[in-house]
């Protein structure tokens, strides 16, 4: 009676243990559900090809990217000195080099070659851009411009008489100090002096 029992107990749980393995042991099903449906990226290299190093240049920290291969091409952007960027062809003399550009319509652009240093390689010639057309100048209208167009009057300048000369009178240096008569005026003078003392003493004479 305690064998069949114990029988018993070994059985139920070799059942449970048996349904407790199937209950969390993993699917096959299940293991496929949980495989990547997607691609995997997978890591690339660096692009090859020469590449385009911008140089360092105490007095210019950056260049100028342009849309073609000129100054009168338009600037589209800048690359900083030690900036990299891939070489994908040159201008007819060299003297400009083709970039990848993502900024620059069609993602490539045209930086002057003195300017950066390139990595071994062979570049295409690329043939440039059409040449940009030149702002049309502003002309102005000459009957519109001639409403605004004032013409000053002449005015009369007040006119200068010039003064009269002026009259300096002169004076003649006499020649000789004396009286009309040609007598000098020291003898006339001393004979008028010695006249009043005679008179002087005839009059004392005569009071005393």
């Amino acid at each position: 009676m305690v064998r069949a029992s114990k029988q018993k107990y070994i059985f139920v749980g070799a059942v449970f243990l048996s349904l407790l393995f199937a209950f969390f042991a993993p699917s096959e099903s299940n293991s496929l559900a949980q495989a990547p449906t997607v691609d995997i990226p997978t890591v690339t290299s660096s692009p090859s090809g020469p590449i385009a190093t911008v140089k360092e240049d105490a007095d210019q920290a950056q260049i100028n990217v342009r849309s073609g291969p000129g100054t009168f091409y338009d600037k589209v952007g800048v690359l900083l000195a030690n900036q990299q960027a891939p070489a994908k062809g040159r201008s007819v003399g060299g003297d400009w080099i083709l970039i990848d550009y993502p900024g620059a319509p069609g993602g490539t652009a045209w930086v002057y070659a003195p300017l950066v240093n390139l990595t071994p390689g062979t570049l295409p010639v690329v043939a440039p851009p059409p040449t940009p057309t030149p702002l049309a100048t502003a002309t102005i209208d000459p009957t519109l411009a001639a409403q605004f167009v004032i013409t000053m009057e002449p005015t009369r300048l007040p006119t200068f008489t010039e003064p009269p000369p002026l009259a300096i009178p002169t004076f003649l240096a006499s020649s000789s100090a004396g009286t009309p008569g040609g007598v000098p005026m020291g003898l006339v003078i001393i004979g008028l002096a010695s006249l009043g003392i005679l008179i002087g003493i005839f009059a004392l004479a005569q009071g005393g």
